[in-house]
């Protein structure tokens, strides 16, 4: 099990926003994760709903199923999520169904943000499983690559 390492927590960053900016390419909101068990990339994925037409295609499920496949079962329990926004409801509902340690985001949510912005789903006590959080690990570059995304839309 690794504990917060900042160096760490921006190497696997730099690779959610790379497949952020993926996501931009082809039209879906810039939002990437990767998921980590020790020092492997067991998953990743990028927002792909407008791409799938399919509202369940957000960056963290799209990891999270990738590393189950890679993993060869739904239990997550020794893996890391890093994921440039904060994670909505669902996808942390999704954290929490698959026994992730941890979380690492970028910019907060302050719109459906499930891991303290609005909502702390991760963290309930009430809940079975709880998931650790770090937040705002290269919030900066996370946010300009979101704001790059719409304000690129909004220019004609």
């Amino acid at each position: 099990m690794h504990r917060a390492d900042p160096a760490r927590d921006e190497h696997f960053m730099r690779l959610a926003l790379h497949e952020a900016r993926r996501a931009g390419e082809h039209g879906d909101v810039p939002v990437g994760a990767v998921a980590v068990r020790g020092d492997e990339v067991v998953g990743v994925g990028r927002n792909e709903r407008e791409l799938h037409g399919d509202p369940t295609a957000h960056a963290e499920v799209l990891a999270l199923r990738a590393a189950a496949l890679a993993l060869g079962g739904w239990r997550l329990v020794d893996v890391t999520v890093y994921v440039t926004l904060e994670p909505c409801p669902m996808c942390a509902g999704a954290m929490q169904q698959a026994r992730v340690r941890r979380c690492v985001y970028g910019a907060p949510d302050r719109k459906v943000g499930a891991a303290g912005s609005v909502t702390n789903l991760l963290g309930d006590p009430r809940l079975l499983h709880r998931v650790s959080v770090s937040a705002g690990i290269l919030a900066a570059e996370s946010l300009a690559v979101l704001h790059a995304f719409f304000q690129q839309r909004r220019t004609p």
